[in-house]
């Protein structure tokens, strides 16, 4: 479908690569967890209201999410061979189309969450703070992934907001597994980066870690399995669950196969590959559900 839209409409087609709509993997990776969260809110049986509008949320959020870390990295994205042909960098749009852009989606999600009770409301607040914050914090600390954490996970507080008009404490088990995973992915990520960033300046867990890098990734992993392990305990899930972790453990392992020579592109699969540990947690809670 995109190289169709970039034969016919190739003026469209910067405005599709900002907002990385032609790169979908970040949307599932904000999704799987989103829908963790809508689906244990509604035990099961979410309100198709809740369901809908946190989707199209994902979609947006990510897109607007994508178009301010682009514009906050214009002046560096020229120097890094994997983002060196990003639209701002090329010069095919100019900062002020970003922030254009970037208010236009945001307003959207606002008109989203209109939908919703005025808590949720409220909280979105907080989750766009977080959208904005994050892709400066690579310039101040080399803990951006931790803020990238921060804001992949505030959707499920959220969730709890729309469908119960409260935030549980079991709630914040699934927001520390999310931002454990999400630390551990994109570590993944910024190791394909790691020589250019340290040329630049840019500041990453991957170059924090050092040579530590792979066991903490996969410290992180485990603590965000053992989180989730600990609410299947408190909601006391079954086997499906259980068996959702597994897969995901199975998964990590394989990552750590592919990252074992630090090589960009094979981070970079072991990077992809986190969809579909989202997948399989997702399917397990599914199951969990329709065999209770």
């Amino acid at each position: 479908m995109f190289e169709v839209i970039h034969k016919r409409y190739p003026k469209a087609w910067p405005w599709i690569q900002l907002m990385r709509l032609d790169r979908p993997i970040g949307t599932l990776l904000l999704l799987w967890p989103t829908l963790w969260a809508v689906w244990m809110a509604g035990e099961g049986s979410p309100s198709v209201k809740t369901v809908v509008v946190f989707t199209l949320g994902v979609i947006v959020m990510r897109a607007a999410g994508c178009v301010i870390n682009d514009y906050a990295d214009r002046n560096f994205d020229g120097h890094v061979s994997r983002t060196r042909a990003r639209p701002l960098a090329t010069g095919a749009l100019r900062g002020r189309d970003a922030l254009l852009l970037f208010a236009v989606l945001v307003s959207i999600a606002f008109v989203l969450v209109l939908f919703l009770n005025r808590f949720t409301l409220y909280l979105s607040v907080g989750g766009l703070a977080l959208a904005v914050l994050y892709p400066f914090m690579k310039r101040f600390t080399y803990l951006p992934q931790l803020f990238l954490g921060a804001a992949f996970s505030w959707a499920v507080p959220m969730a709890f907001a729309a469908e119960t008009n409260s935030v549980p404490v079991y709630a914040w088990l699934i927001y520390t597994a999310n931002l454990l995973w999400t630390v551990a992915y994109d570590t993944e990520y910024a190791l394909c980066d790691k020589e250019d960033d340290l040329k630049i300046g840019i500041k990453s867990t991957a170059i924090l870690f050092g040579e530590a890098d792979r066991p903490i990734i996969g410290l992180l992993q485990g603590m965000a399995l053992f989180a989730l392990y600990l609410l299947g305990q408190q909601l006391q899930f079954g086997w499906p669950w259980h068996t959702g972790l597994a897969l995901a453990a199975a998964l990590f392992g394989w990552q750590h196969w592919l990252i074992r020579e630090r090589q960009p592109a094979a981070c970079f699969r072991a990077f992809l590959n986190n969809q579909w540990v989202g997948l399989v947690i997702f399917a397990g809670l599914l199951l969990q559900y329709l065999l209770a």
